[in-house]
């Protein structure tokens, strides 16, 4: 691995802990010409997924774009970023399993909602009203009443 600061070909890993999922190995590293430390993530790499989009569009699945829009919906919310980082994580794990190359984008929808429901509530209604397109207040009702049950 390259040094970022001196652009040494020759760095040295110092040591190496995975991250509490084991999908992620941490490795910092150091570098002998410049003596400065960095660390390194190393994590697989699942074969590329498209998602095809309502329109019929085909974009590569992003797995930072599904953080983003849960992060938004889990806004104020008491989860954490790792339970969403964890959330991805099954979510994309899933995908490779199944070794599927396209995926519709109302199955992530109901991939991430079905992780959601089990985490947080609240969370779960607001992802829900922008996943499913609410248009008014008998939208909420009905999924409430659905969650109830």
């Amino acid at each position: 691995m390259k040094c970022p600061f001196c652009s040494n070909q020759d760095t040295q890993v110092k040591d190496s802990r995975p991250s509490e999922d084991g999908r992620v190995i941490r490795r910092r590293r150091g570098c002998p010409k410049c003596d400065r430390r960095f660390t390194t993530f190393e994590r697989f790499q699942i074969q590329q997924v498209f998602v095809i989009k309502n329109d019929g569009r085909r974009e590569l699945f992003e797995p930072e774009k599904l953080t983003r829009c849960l992060l938004i919906a889990l806004g104020k919310r008491p989860v954490t970023k790792q339970t969403v980082s964890n959330i991805i994580a099954e979510i994309e794990q899933s995908l490779s399993e199944e070794g599927k190359t396209e995926i519709r984008s109302e199955e992530i929808g109901d991939l991430v909602l079905e992780k959601l429901k089990n985490v947080d509530f609240v969370g779960y209604i607001r992802y829900a009203s922008v996943y499913n397109e609410f248009d008014n207040l008998d939208d909420f009702y009905k999924l409430v009443g659905k969650l109830e049950q």
